[in-house]
């Protein structure tokens, strides 16, 4: 375990020790970031379509330069 995964566990264990109030308090702060908020969508946004097949941006260029009028 590097450093920094041992910083997240710390944290981790600390965040599971809080009341459900003192959680969602925390939750609150977190999604409030506008910054933070971002991140945490693109993080879902791409375990959501983790299955998908890739293409290349060559390919996609190309699909969406055909859309268009």
């Amino acid at each position: 375990m590097n450093a920094a995964q041992a910083t997240a566990e710390v944290f981790w264990t600390a965040f599971q020790a809080l009341s459900k109030s003192e959680r969602e308090a925390f939750l609150e702060k977190l999604f409030n970031d506008r910054t933070l908020k971002e991140d945490l969508i693109d993080l879902a946004i791409l375990e959501q379509r983790a299955e998908e097949p890739s293409r290349s941006l060559t390919d996609y260029l190309a699909s969406r330069n055909q859309e268009r009028p």
